[in-house]
This record gives C-alpha cells, structure tokens and sequence, in this order.
C-alpha cells in the first residue's frame, strides 16, 4: 500500500457500512503494519482495526486466520451463554463481502477487527492492579477455552515453545560459533548447559499426558490486554496470532518473565534485575482466579516452573541469535542480544533464590 487511497480500496472489500472518512497507524506492534479505521453511516461513526499480516514470519496466513477465527468464533458462544458482551469480550474479525476472513493481495494479506472502544492497552505494569488484572484475563481465556479441541489448532510457528529443541538449536550454535562470539560467552554457555536435564520437563511431560494441551496464546504480556477505561478490569485478549496448542505454563511463565522483572529486558546494570515477588503473588492470584478451577493440581504446581522455563527459554533464544549474527531479533546497539541474555539468565537465577516463595503463592491460592 503506497497511498491512502489504495488502502482504501482494500478497506471496501470488507463488510463495513458507510463511508471511510479516515485511515491512521495506529498501536506499537512490531509485527503487522495496523491501522484505526473511521467510517461514517447516516451519521453513524464506527472504528475498526485494520492489519496488513506479516507473511514473512506467518507464512500460511489460511492456517493462521482458521486458529483466529475458530478460537473468537466459539469465544463469542462462550460469552454470551455467560451474559457477557463479546463485542468487548472477544475479537470481532470482519469478513470480506464475499466471505472469507480475509483478503489477499498479491504477496500481501489484510484482516479487519471491529474497534474495542472505551478501553486501553499498556505497554509496561503502570499500577500493580493492572498486572493482576491482566492475570485475570489471561486465567479467564484458560477458563473460557477450557473445552476447546487444542489439538485442531495450527502451529502457525511451528516449535515455538519447545524449550528442547530451543536447546538443541542452542547447542549447534556454539559447537559451530560461526562468528567466533563463542569464547567471551563462556559463563552463559555453562549457565544453561548446567540446566540441560530442566530443558524438556514441560514438552515432555505435554507428550506423556501429564500435562494437558491447552489453547495457548503465546505473548502474554501486558499490551496484550484490553482495560476498560472505567472499571480498569481487563476485559479482552487481543493479538492472537500465536494461539497455538500447547501448556498453560506458557502463557503464565512469559507473563511473570515480562512483567515481575524489576529491571528492563535489555538492562544492562545486572544487580538491577530480579523476580518481583510482590508482583508475582499477585498475578498468581489474579491467574488462578480467573481461571476458575480449570488447571489441574499438576499445572498449578508447576506455575513456578512455568515461569523458570519460558524465561530460560528467551535467555537461551538470544544467546543463540547473538552466536548466530543476530540474525532474528532487531538489535539496537552493539551486544544487544547478549545484554538481553544475560538479563534473562539473571532473573532465572534470582528465581532460584526465590523458588521456596514462589511456590509458596502458587500453593497458597
């Protein structure tokens, strides 16, 4: 799209009344190129959400729409059998006027959503009762999809949270060391070769059938909520590119790794970084309360564990980058991969410190 007027174009191919009077960017994803949408009916207003899909990290935009459009689809039963209002609850994807979930155009894929109005999202934990809200929200989604058929779900990237094969992945890395990086990272290395046997405790136990395979969202972090303006109660999951099959410790573990850490992800002051117990708690808290008794005694045991892996997992996926060339995640200055390690591997190692506390609050609640 090289103009207003093109996405405009675009824009009328789905089933919106009315005029568009305006096409703005809009949010801070990084991902997908998004967009608040104004139109005017009869002197009726309505705003949606309009995305350019990035094909090059989602290659199978039909598998990806499918997952997206069948988890709001039996959300938006779900909420109303419960007197709720999904127009504020759940995702509203709009369809195309010819039908279809989205539009295709050449190499590139568009989607709509209706606008949730009279709500905010937050890029970092402002105010403690917003981090547990976000608990709650992220418990009720688990609660919500408790019956989903999660095996019928695509992996729109496939392996995303197998920390075993993040491993294996890890240990090519150093054993080929293509960019000699290797030597200076000598005690991050052993760091998590020393915690090799940890490393595929979660996917293992999900193959047993020790763990059940959940609807899984896969970016739990707090910009992923929706907060009413009024009630500042958390009131929709959004982004939900990444469902995917998997355990409900991830989505808890990767909340607690972005949002209980004291310090920034790419902190490089490392006496700055540690596990927020306070935050922790609350989060458990709100988690487990929105929840509503859908995790087995198994899951909520291993909260803690959840937590340790997926934050264990994102250390080693950027050791591993770093080794590589930095070749996955965007960098900003010089060793920026390794400063977001070695801020990840220090919160596993104050989580360590802290494992007695935190399975104290998974425990007490």
């Amino acid at each position: 799209m090289e103009n207003g007027m093109e996405k405009k174009e675009i824009i009328a191919q789905f089933a919106v009344a009315g005029r568009i009077c305006s096409v703005e960017e809009y949010g801070s994803g990084h991902i997908n190129a998004t967009y608040l949408v104004e139109t005017e009916d009869q002197g009726t207003k309505a705003n949606y959400i309009f995305q350019r899909i990035n094909t090059d990290i989602f290659r199978n935009v039909d598998q990806l729409m499918e997952n997206v459009t069948g988890v709001t689809s039996y959300l938006k039963e779900r909420i109303l059998e419960k007197g709720g209002d999904p127009s504020r609850e759940t995702l509203q994807v709009i369809p195309l006027k010819t039908g279809g979930s989205y539009y295709r155009d050449g190499q590139d894929c568009y989607r709509m959503y209706q606008f949730i109005t009279d709500a905010t999202s937050f890029d970092a934990v402002e105010r403690p009762e917003d981090f547990y809200e976000s608990g709650v929200a992220f418990g009720n989604f688990q609660f919500l999809l408790a019956e989903y058929p999660a095996d019928t779900l695509h992996e729109t990237i496939p392996d995303f949270h197998h920390t075993g094969k993040r491993f294996e992945a890890f240990r090519k890395a150093v054993a080929e060391d293509p960019l000699g990086r290797a030597a200076m990272v000598q005690p991050e290395i052993g760091f998590l070769m020393e915690r090799e046997q940890e490393m595929g405790l979660l996917t293992g136990m999900l193959e047993r059938g020790e763990l059940p395979l959940r609807v899984t969202h896969n970016d739990t972090k707090l910009n992923n909520i929706m907060i009413d303006n009024q009630t500042g109660k958390g009131i929709c999951i959004i982004d939900l590119d990444t469902v995917m099959p998997g355990s409900s410790l991830y989505d808890f573990g990767d909340a607690i790794r972005f949002g209980a850490n004291r310090a920034a992800e790419d902190e490089t002051d490392l006496s700055k970084v540690s596990l927020d117990l306070s935050l922790y708690e609350l989060y458990v808290k709100g988690y487990l309360e929105g929840c509503r008794g859908a995790l087995t005694g198994t899951e909520t045991a291993l909260l803690p564990m959840g937590a340790k892996m997926m934050t264990m997992e994102c250390g080693m996926r950027f050791l591993t980058d770093f080794l590589l060339g930095d070749t996955y995640f965007r960098i900003h200055r010089k060793n920026h991969n390794l400063d977001r390690c070695r801020t990840q591997l220090a919160l596993v190692a104050d989580m360590e410190r802290k494992w007695q506390q935190m399975e104290a609050a998974a425990g007490s609640c």
